[in-house]
């Protein structure tokens, strides 16, 4: 009778948990680096946010430098945050990648890339082309329900199984969308082992106005859109042109988002001792020929944000690594994080930049005697 050994019990290198933007940028830099690695995704299928992207055309970069990236950001703790991240994973290398692995290109007057044929199905193909030749397995839906720190490791617990893995990478997404997948899990796993979480808030969306020149124009959208945020005393304080979309509930478009993405970091940040916001702002909007003034600003619904504002706290996270300043082995990238752009291919690159990030400082560590 032949007997054999036992097999050997050994965790995986790296479990990235979340198969968006993030994780399947973080899966692709593990393979190039020769970590082993597993995706774990609660949805059927990768990058379902990312194919929704732009409506569904995916503005996935900007021809721009790192300076003017960070300098577009605006906000001043995420851009000294994700500073060094992007300055290693620029937009322009970002653009470079994608066109080295057979994706066609096409760059608008503006600067923003999308794939050629404008079908985000192409990007997330890329990557499903690159992981398959990487050998990376990918679990599909397969919500992870905990993570929990061992003392050689973490434990990654889902329904059916859970798994030993060394490091964790948490690549979750925001909240928004949530039939997309991104329903908060990271965000709780984080709490879960003692990060604190900035409120959420929904960030580039759409105002809503009960203007009936506004409902009059729905199903209408005006290129050459403009809108101003003007503070208490009517100055000023931020401008930007591009599209504005009529709306049966009020107005959209890149103007208009990035308008009110600016109002809520403003707010934000002159948050009065008794916990109320700033007042008196307001939003000049110049489309079709004729400007009108939202003194009443009303976002709509989380749910419906491109992207969530809020997540889990930056300052307890190590830009240099983006590993947990609390859970060693425990890293984070992408929109999980309190951390979030403008329109027009900054959040995608956000998410690629903190995962390249991550997956290089596990490499290095690994390096490391």
């Amino acid at each position: 009778m032949t007997t054999h050994a036992p097999l050997a019990h050994r965790p995986v290198k790296l479990a990235i948990v979340g198969g968006g933007a993030a994780g399947m940028f973080a899966a692709a830099v593990a393979a190039e680096r020769h970590i082993p690695c597993l995706i774990l995704e609660r949805k059927a299928r990768l990058g379902s946010k990312v194919l929704m992207t732009a409506n569904g055309r995916c503005n996935f970069a900007k021809d721009i430098s790192p300076d003017e990236f960070l300098r577009d950001l605006g906000e001043r703790s995420c851009a000294e945050f994700v500073a060094e991240a992007v300055r290693e994973c620029p937009p322009r290398q970002i653009v470079r990648g994608f066109q080295s692995l057979g994706v066609r290109t096409k760059r608008m007057t503006d600067g923003r890339f999308f794939p050629a044929d404008e079908k985000a199905a192409t990007i997330v193909h890329a990557f499903g082309d690159l992981l398959r030749d990487g050998e990376v397995p990918i679990i599909s839906n397969c919500a992870v329900t905990a993570v929990k720190p061992l003392k050689n490791g973490f434990l990654v617990a889902t329904k059916n199984f859970t798994l030993w893995a060394e490091n964790v990478l948490v690549a979750t997404g925001g909240v928004s969308y949530p039939k997309t997948g991104s329903v908060g899990d990271g965000q709780r796993f984080a709490q879960a082992l003692g990060h604190k979480l900035v409120p959420y808030r929904p960030g580039l969306i759409g105002l809503e106005t009960r203007d009936p020149k506004v409902a009059r124009l729905a199903g209408r959208r005006f290129e050459d859109g403009a809108t101003k945020v003007l503070d208490a005393s009517g100055k000023t304080i931020f401008e930007y042109r591009g599209e504005i979309d009529c709306e049966s509930f009020g107005l959209s478009g890149a103007a208009v988002y990035n308008a009110q993405r600016f109002i809520e970091h403003y707010e934000r940040e002159r948050v009065t001792g008794d916990g109320n916001r700033a007042t008196g702002i307001a939003v000049e909007a110049s489309f079709g020929g004729m400007t009108m003034r939202l003194d009443k600003i009303n976002p709509r619904p989380l749910k419906e944000a491109i992207v969530t504002l809020g997540g889990v706290d930056t300052r307890e996270i190590d830009p240099h690594t983006m590993q947990s300043k609390l859970v060693p082995g425990l890293y984070f990238a992408g929109e999980v994080l309190d951390i979030d752009g403008p329109t027009g291919g900054y959040n995608l690159t956000l998410a690629f930049a903190t995962a390249r990030k991550a997956v290089a400082s596990i490499a290095k560590k690994e390096k490391t005697p």
